[in-house]
């Protein structure tokens, strides 16, 4: 059975940092591609991060240089380390798996690319 389940979100005020986790387990995590993405109330979700898995990686605009997405292949885990938020990184955000496509490719910031998703955990940043 897939799982994909984050933990580390909470509440903290503009400039803290956080540091999201993201377990899983029923498929080879280490072949697939994973990112995380997040979606506030009334919009869209948008990729913040991703991470290739050869470990080429891509960050959101709104991410560089505050935002560190990483793995451990050992533990299965997926990270973002988040630092200097801002009011505008409040969301839910949510950690995604994506096998590569029949080319060997993967497409890091496109949700409709990802095929498992976790339940997702809120990040609120207050000013």
């Amino acid at each position: 059975q897939v799982q994909l389940v984050e933990s580390g979100g909470g509440s903290v005020q503009a400039g803290g940092s956080l540091r999201l986790s993201c377990a899983v387990s029923g498929f080879t995590y280490a072949t697939y591609c994973m990112a995380w993405f997040r979606q506030a109330l009334g919009k869209e979700r948008e990729g913040v991060a991703g991470i290739d898995s050869d470990g080429s990686i891509s960050y959101a605009d709104s991410a560089k240089g505050r935002f560190t997405i990483s793995k451990d292949n050992a533990k299965n885990t997926l990270y973002l380390q988040m630092n200097s938020l801002k009011p505008e990184d409040t969301a839910m955000y949510y950690c995604a798996a994506q096998p590569r496509d029949p080319l060997g490719r993967c497409w890091l910031l496109l949700p409709e690319k990802y095929v498992y998703w976790g339940q997702g955990t809120q990040v609120t940043v207050s000013s």
